[in-house]
């Protein structure tokens, strides 16, 4: 392939745009490096690595304002492993699951294939659109994601069932960066990997205290490999530490991405950035004659995961690859959905106007391989 060189002029000054992992800022590299001979490669028993930790556990509770009762918990491995531990510590009998992409589906494939849980009830959309929960009888966990990585669709939060039932949400790209009333929630979970721009390997949950009764409940008379033991997790964040040994790089800049979103003013700083990026991205898009937003209706359209379409007279993944050789990195769609289209990480890390630049450098590559 001949590379296109983009005018540097054009280029954004940070050309990284994954949706995970997403972009570190070098105030969080630089933070790991100045603790390393700390925290690094110490117990994480011991006080510098529990401190970590409890700055964590802090650091999500100022940003999202827990209500009365509620815990943030912690646990080794990312957002694959809580589906696995849900099915064995939150759900009691049956699931219902929004699945609208990649993620939902695959924690509705969790709970529908658990030997000692009925079939799930799985509400499915097409990639582009949006499914939803509804209340249904000998449903006591209701799961969704709030937003839908694979195809950039964001979900409403809002409690469904009864007293007795739990609605659980997948914010793993979107939490950190978007409203949330988690009273509307018992389990809100994530990964650090996207709004937090950290590595993986860890889950952060906040969990209502009927969420924590359920966990109890399930975990004190059916048997729970102790790596999916939510009721361990649980124990272990009280005393600010994890079941097992974490990666402790990905704490610290955890922490540090948590310190710099609540500095900055918090969760609607952060929320009203993505918007101002997603805003730049969509109205190109919709302006252009050869881009168009994925998904169709506007109120479903992510503000931090942008999928574009793409005329099928231009190559999407020969866009992509000019744009990786000319350092603005990690725009290919995911990687199953197969389509002719770009994707666009767009959390509060990535400045509004590197989007802007990025569009910039689409419509120039476009004139020159269309």
């Amino acid at each position: 392939m001949e590379t296109v060189a983009i005018p540097t002029h054009m280029l954004p000054a940070d050309g990284r745009f994954g949706s995970g992992p997403s972009k570190v800022r070098q105030a969080q590299a630089d933070m790991v490096a100045a603790l390393g001979g700390t925290v690094l490669g110490t117990s994480h028993r011991q006080p510098a690595v529990r401190s970590l930790v409890g700055r964590v556990r802090e650091g999500v509770a100022e940003l999202f304002g827990l209500p009365e009762g509620y815990e943030v918990v912690l646990g080794n491995g990312g957002s694959t492993a809580v589906w696995d531990a849900a099915a064995f510590c939150l759900v009691r009998e049956r699931a219902q699951h929004a699945a609208f992409g990649e993620f939902g589906g695959k924690f509705a494939s969790a709970t529908d294939r658990a030997p000692f849980l009925a079939p799930s009830d799985i509400r499915r959309a097409e990639p582009g659109g949006l499914a939803v929960c509804t209340e249904a009888d000998g449903v006591d966990l209701y799961a969704h994601p709030h937003n839908e990585t694979s195809t950039g669709v964001v979900s409403p939060v809002r409690r469904i069932g009864g007293t007795d039932a739990l609605t659980v949400v997948d914010a793993t790209s979107i939490a950190g960066a978007c409203a949330i009333d988690l009273a509307e929630t018992d389990v809100y979970y994530f990964a650090p990997q996207k709004v937090f721009a950290a590595d993986g390997g860890l889950w952060v949950a906040v969990c209502s205290p009927t969420a924590l009764e359920r966990i109890a409940e399930l975990t004190a008379s059916r048997w729970v490999p102790d790596v999916l033991n939510l009721q361990l997790a649980v124990e272990n964040s009280r005393k600010d530490q994890t079941l097992n040994t974490p990666a402790v790089a990905t704490l610290v800049m955890l922490a540090e991405q948590l310190d710099w979103l609540n500095e900055r003013g918090g969760l609607s700083w952060a929320a009203a950035r993505s918007r101002e990026s997603a805003k730049i991205l969509y109205t190109w898009a919709e302006a252009s004659d050869v881009a168009a937003p994925f998904v169709g209706e506007p109120a479903w359209r992510s503000p931090v995961v942008g999928t574009v379409d793409l005329d099928e007279r231009v190559d999407a993944a020969a866009v992509a690859a000019q744009l990786r050789a000319n350092g603005v990195v990690d725009t290919e769609p995911y990687r199953k959905l197969g389509r002719n289209q770009l994707r666009v990480g767009m959390f509060p890390a990535v400045d509004p106007e590197d989007v802007r630049a990025l569009t910039v450098c689409v419509d120039y590559l476009v004139e020159r391989l269309a």
